[in-house]
């Protein structure tokens, strides 16, 4: 490394927040990059260690630590402090199609496992990786490469969210022709409408897709393929299927009450939101404006935490969030050490914003909904919370509600963040793949039981991260590709 004591003389600086009261009044993102000078003080923290378990990738207790990309950050670390941008360019984005998408989304698994971080502060590795990919799109390096020579085979992808595009742009550089289908509006899938702008900036997203479009990739939205008529098609016309239609099946909440008014899955909420303010309709009047409304966000976490800073820019009255289970430690248990993922409390921008705002944290922990209680018209009016405790039943510890623990709150707007649970069945249905007792697409290494048709990203894994979905798009491409040539190079 070209500077070996720079974590000894140099101290960890990360950009700069927009204060919360400031930040709340729009849906910009509130991070501002420090100077590519400075950045490259903080790329010489990286300390040549002797094992770089940030790249590593390696799953630990049920947890991954470290890149699953297996990014190699040692070495793009190294040359942004020599200042050889287009170089490190080069070198991220040999193993991440999309670095714009991850240093903005990603929780930095890289930085979790950062030699650093055991006994001091990490490198700012998502912050570094930010620096790298905007120089490029900044200094014209970002340009359309699209493939020298043409194969004369035709792939699907169905599904535009970061697994289907991480195919769709390995797939496409090999040199095929690829076709990206999208059931809604505008491409992106959950990195367009799952995330909210001020988190994930959706002109990031358009960037990148007028590149990939550059680069001879055809995107069709408002094309959902959902039915076997389409399904037979499609298969006339295409050599390979790619499904990566992510994990889109939201877990509900089965209580009394449910068929309140007022009760909508965050994915709904957050999407509508965001279309509503893409199209300059925000503050009409919609299910998603929480002006003046007391919101309930149930599920603590990073769907949930986006809901509560959505509906504070809006407007809400106050908002609560519920949290199964207990509040974490500050900091690592002795039965959670470094390099594990650290099980630790995080207090998210959102949860930042209500506490700023309202002066308390809105998360309530150990608790979750016993009912939802309606008025005459049946518009949902209050919340019945209940205390839960942990208790070991056949050999798992599951939450168990605490009679008597009972509590009425008030609410006008639930928002249930509480996950998903597998593909939609009606896609699976269409293109006759069998499904997992998890309800993922079932598989073996990519292939479904369908010849020719692929899986990957969430619809494969279940629930994940993007960097996940990049490196599932990545591995399924590189799969079809051999099936298809015998050999692969990607």
């Amino acid at each position: 490394m070209g500077k070996p004591t720079g974590f000894l003389e140099i101290e960890r600086q990360e950009s700069k927040i927009i204060d919360p009261h400031t930040r709340i009044q729009d849906f910009k993102e509130f991070h501002k990059p420090l100077s590519l000078e400075k950045q490259s003080a903080q790329a010489a923290r990286c300390m040549d260690c002797g094992v770089p378990f940030c790249q590593n990738g390696q799953m630990i207790q049920g947890m991954v630590s470290g890149c699953p990309l297996k990014n190699l950050i040692p070495e793009w670390n190294d040359l942004i402090y020599h200042h050889h941008y287009q170089a490190a360019l080069k070198r991220l984005l040999k193993t991440n199609n999309f670095p714009e998408f991850t240093s903005r989304v990603c929780p930095a698994l890289c930085e979790a496992a950062c030699t650093c971080s055991l006994n001091g502060e990490s490198v700012t590795v998502r912050d570094n990786e930010q620096a790298i990919i905007e120089n490029g799109f900044a200094q014209n390096l970002m340009i359309p490469q699209p493939p020298k020579q043409r194969i004369n085979k035709k792939i699907a992808v169905i599904g535009s969210g970061p697994s289907g595009l991480a195919a769709a742009d390995c797939l496409n550089h090999r040199g095929y022709h690829v076709t990206v289908f999208e059931r809604d509006d505008r491409i992106g899938g959950l990195l367009m409408y799952g995330i909210p702008n001020m988190k994930l900036d959706k002109s990031i997203i358009n960037r990148r897709i007028q590149l990939m479009k550059a680069e001879g990739i055809e995107f069709k939205v408002n094309s959902g393929i959902e039915n076997k008529k389409q399904v037979n098609h499609l298969r006339k016309q295409y050599d390979r299927i790619i499904l990566a239609c992510g994990s889109r099946k939201p877990r509900d909440i089965n209580v009394p009450g449910r068929d309140a008014k007022g009760i909508y899955f965050a994915v709904d909420y957050l999407s509508e939101v965001t279309k509503r303010y893409l199209s300059h309709q925000l503050y009409q009047s919609s299910f998603a404006n929480t002006k003046d409304k007391n919101v309930v966000v149930i599920g603590g976490g990073d769907t949930g935490n986006d809901c509560v800073a959505t509906a504070i820019r809006l407007g809400c009255k106050n908002v609560v969030q519920l949290e199964m289970m207990d509040e974490l430690p500050c900091k690592r248990a002795l039965n959670n050490p470094w390099p594990e993922w650290p099980r630790v409390k995080k207090t998210d921008y959102g949860q930042q914003e209500a506490i700023a705002l309202f002066h308390q944290d809105p998360r309530i922990y150990k608790t979750t909904v016993k009912e939802f209680l309606k008025d005459d018209q049946g518009n949902l009016k209050q919340v019945v919370l209940i205390s839960l405790e942990p208790k070991i039943i056949d050999g798992r510890m599951q939450m168990i509600p605490v009679d008597g623990s009972e509590k009425v709150i008030n609410a006008n707007l639930v928002l249930i963040a509480a996950g998903f649970v597998g593909a939609q069945e009606k896609i699976a249905q269409a293109f006759c793949v069998h499904l997992t007792p998890r309800g993922t697409v079932a598989d073996t290494n990519y292939q479904t039981n369908q010849p020719g048709i692929y899986v990957a990203g969430d619809m494969r894994r279940g629930q994940s991260l993007v960097v996940w979905a990049i490196k599932e798009g990545r591995e399924v491409a590189r799969v079809v590709d051999k099936d298809l040539m015998g050999y692969s190079n990607l």
